[in-house]
């Protein structure tokens, strides 16, 4: 026992002596982080402000009465999502599952990446063994395939391009794959066929956090939930938001035109913009861990129902717009945003649909189209009586239970009422419509930038 006490104070002396802290404590020292702001993003200060109607709720709905809230810092997309945006998304869930079956169909019939000239080219990288770390190969050897098809945690090839040139297929194996992606030729005409876009279905896990604080023994599986959501936008909403209309041209090219590439993508449902939430995530930090020593990015979201408010009055207190009021019109006499001017005609403002993301004047806090053009999801269920009960910071209610999901912003067929930065809408979550788009957030790391802390 003695010798085993002189052995641990040998120990512990030679590790002090050994350290750079000289026996003080200073703490883990990590990497040195800066912060960096996201592509396409705006940094907006966290503060406090009025939140609700500042003047009387002339609709008389009184679901906004006003108080004093306060909002931690974050990045706000200064666009909506546009068509171009979301269709980088479609893309890439659509690619990802062609990736897949040619890798499935390649392990089937015992193709490797050998086999130049094959579907073997698209085989799972993981096929051979050998050039994997040491932990690529533990996990594979212990975790690969523990799913329902036996190919959960396979890698896909991405190093070679895909093909969607018929008359460029390698061989009668990739054409099989292709064949079962598109609609079946019965269901096209024109000599085209089109996309089996039902097939085009996103899956992520998340953690359920409130739950897990409400419910404190509760098991870590338990609070983890799957997710798997059709993404394709509703393009037939043009339609059927507006009977007795003729609104074919914008159900036909509106989404996948390069003409709209830079308008805001509608027809989503309020799931499918989490969904790209979550897309948006993963693709950013696959690239990070693709640089060495570049840390991981925290989570793009839904703004909460406050944090878009407080964006969209810009830094403006008790304003009725973006751009302050009581008018929607400038000095000049021009509109200040795309909406229903007057009863029957949507082209007063000088757009009849939607506009191009960044169009009109930005707010102070330079987001575009904060008000107009398309109403846009937040990451909150719509109650009428939430005001009076939510928390003072950074305040929310989203009730998962409750399946009617604020809109907010006003669009391109809505009067000005809606465009008043306190008025409330909402929709049901798995609705799509013609005039709903969304834009995403980022939480800010560190609490140092606020709009009014010097004061």
């Amino acid at each position: 026992m003695k010798k085993f006490i002189l052995l641990t104070a040998v120990i512990t002396i030679l590790a002090s002596c050994g350290s750079k802290d000289r026996g003080e404590l200073v703490g883990v020292k990590g990497k040195k982080w800066h912060p960096e702001k996201p592509y396409g993003m705006e940094l907006i200060p966290g503060g406090a402000y009025i939140m609700g109607k500042a003047d009387d709720d002339l609709a008389g709905i009184n679901d906004a009465p006003a108080k004093t809230v306060t909002v931690r810092a974050f990045y706000m997309d200064a666009t909506e999502i546009t068509n171009s945006e979301y269709r980088q998304f479609v893309h890439w869930v659509r690619d990802s599952i062609v990736r897949m079956r040619l890798a499935v169909l390649a392990d089937e019939v015992g193709l490797t990446q050998e086999d130049e000239g094959t579907i073997g080219e698209f085989a799972f990288k993981d096929a051979d063994t050998s050039n994997m770390t040491v932990y690529e190969k533990y996990m594979f050897e212990n975790y690969t395939g523990l799913g329902p098809t036996g190919y959960e945690g396979r890698k896909i090839n991405k190093d070679i391009d895909l093909i969607f040139d018929t008359s460029e297929y390698i061989d009668e194996y990739y054409a099989e794959v292709m064949d079962t992606m598109y609609l079946p030729l019965e269901e096209s005409y024109n000599g085209q066929r089109t996309w089996d876009v039902k097939k085009f279905k996103f899956q992520y896990n998340y953690m359920d956090i409130k739950e897990a604080a409400k419910n404190r023994g509760i098991a870590r599986k338990d609070v983890i939930k799957k997710e798997e959501v059709e993404i394709y936008p509703d393009t037939t909403v043009w339609i059927r938001d507006f009977a007795y209309s003729y609104n074919e041209p914008m159900h036909n090219d509106y989404f996948w035109h390069d003409a709209y590439g830079d308008y805001p993508v509608v027809g989503v449902t309020w799931k499918q913009a989490k969904a790209f939430c979550e897309w948006r995530t993963i693709n950013k930090n696959t690239y990070q861990k693709s640089k060495k020593g570049a840390a991981l990015v925290n989570r793009f979201r839904l703004p909460s129902e406050a944090e878009w408010e407080y964006a969209a009055r810009g830094g403006l207190q008790a304003a009725t717009y973006p751009w302050g009021g009581p008018y929607t019109k400038s000095d000049r006499g021009c509109f200040m945003a795309n909406f229903k001017p007057v009863r029957g005609d949507y082209a007063a403002d000088q757009a009849l649909y939607t506009v191009e993301a960044k169009s009109y004047e930005p707010n102070d806090y330079n987001l575009y189209n904060m008000a107009g053009n398309v109403s846009e999801w937040v990451n909150a269920s719509y109650d009428p009586n939430s005001y009076e009960y939510t928390s003072t910071i950074n305040p929310n209610v989203n009730d998962e239970d409750n399946t009617r999901k604020v809109i907010r912003g006003g669009s391109w067929k809505d009067v000005a009422y809606f465009l008043q930065v306190s008025s409330r809408d909402y929709e049901y979550a798995d609705s799509a419509r013609s005039y709903i788009g969304f834009r995403t957030v980022q939480d800010y790391m560190g609490t140092k930038v606020t709009s009014n802390g010097s004061n």
